[in-house]
C-alpha cells in the first residue's frame, strides 16, 4: 500500500482540482483523511490518501461502442429515450447513471418489443436488485413517454 499527501492552500483549491482528481481516478483508494490546518503561513487543506497502485488502462483502452452504428435507427431512438430516463432516475437517486443501468443493458432493453420486469431480468447484468430498485420506474416512464410521442393513450390512465 502506498500513501500520498496533498497540501492545498485554501485560497487556491481550484488550482489543485485537476491534479487531485487525476490521481484519484488512476489509483485504487483505500482511505482518505482530510483536515483543515492553520499555520502562520496560511490555511491549508491537508489530505492523506492511502492507495494501491493499479493498472487501470484496461478501462481507458476498452473500446467504446458507438450504439448509433450498431443499433437500428428505431432501436437507437428507444435507446436514447432510455438513456434520458436513466439520467433522470440517477439524478433523483444521487447516483451515477451507470449504477442505474449500463449502456449495454439499455441497448438490450431497447431491442425488446415490450418492457416488463421479467424481460428486464433476462438481460445480462440486470438482476433482482436493479429491477426492484429501478425496474418499475424506468418501465413506467418509458411507456408513458413512448405513448405520448406515438399519440396513443396510456392504458394505465384510462378510468372506468
Amino acid at each position: 500500500m502506498q500513501i500520498r499527501f496533498f497540501t492545498i492552500p485554501i485560497t487556491s483549491v481550484n488550482d489543485y482540482n485537476d491534479e487531485l482528481n487525476t490521481f484519484l481516478r488512476s489509483n485504487k483508494v483505500v482511505e482518505i483523511e482530510k483536515q483543515l490546518i492553520q499555520t502562520p503561513n496560511g490555511v491549508y487543506w491537508c489530505i492523506y490518501i492511502s492507495y494501491i497502485l493499479t493498472n487501470i488502462p484496461e478501462y481507458a483502452t476498452k473500446e467504446r461502442i458507438d450504439y448509433m452504428k450498431v443499433l437500428e435507427p428505431e432501436v437507437f431512438a428507444r435507446f436514447s429515450k432510455l438513456r434520458e430516463i436513466r439520467k433522470k432516475i440517477a439524478f433523483d437517486d444521487s447516483v451515477s447513471a451507470y449504477v442505474v443501468f449500463t449502456d449495454a443493458e439499455l441497448a438490450e432493453m431497447a431491442k425488446l418489443p415490450e418492457l416488463t420486469i421479467n424481460k428486464l431480468k433476462s438481460i445480462k447484468g440486470v438482476g433482482d436488485k436493479k429491477t426492484d430498485k429501478y425496474g418499475a420506474t424506468i418501465i413506467k416512464i418509458f411507456n408513458a413517454e413512448m405513448n405520448e410521442t406515438s399519440g396513443k393513450p396510456d392504458p394505465t390512465d384510462i378510468l372506468f
